[in-house]
């Protein structure tokens, strides 16, 4: 990876659900604004995050109801940030440190301005060119 900055490659669409929304409110709004994570919200204070894996690990898979459970009852609470101007080098190793696959970020006065996931860096071109074997198909 080239010394990329985060800000370069984050995805800039930030949707805020209120905790008391129900799941499957939820994903509605992550299927229609074509996401896969929500910021949950307690009134202006941000208290968590819910992606569409954490409604199918967190709720589908043990159980819950979605038209009952609600975004703060499977939140993740740890909300860790990382500077805009950060590499996304570092952010990675925030990831791999934090055992996370998206990171919020911020601005310089530490408002939310984007989110950074594992998929937006997986999109970057590799620094090294890619060789292919003869008669072997090259991965994609």
């Amino acid at each position: 990876m080239a010394r990329t900055a985060v800000a370069d490659v984050m995805t800039r669409r930030i949707v805020y659900l209120p905790g008391d929304t129900l799941l499957d409110e939820a994903a509605q709004a992550m299927r229609d604004q074509a996401i896969g994570d929500v910021v949950v919200t307690e009134g202006p204070t941000l208290s968590g995050m819910v992606t569409d894996r954490d409604i199918v690990v967190r709720a589908i898979a043990a159980g819950l109801p979605t038209r009952t459970t609600t975004l703060a009852s499977i939140a993740s609470r740890e909300l860790i940030m990382i500077d805009q101007t950060a590499t996304v080098e570092e952010a990675v190793q925030a990831m791999r440190d934090r055992d996370v696959r998206r990171l919020l970020v911020c601005d310089a006065d530490r408002n939310l301005v984007g989110i950074l996931s594992l998929s937006d860096v997986a999109l970057l071109p590799t620094s090294a060119p890619q060789t292919s074997t003869p008669g072997r198909a090259r991965p994609t």
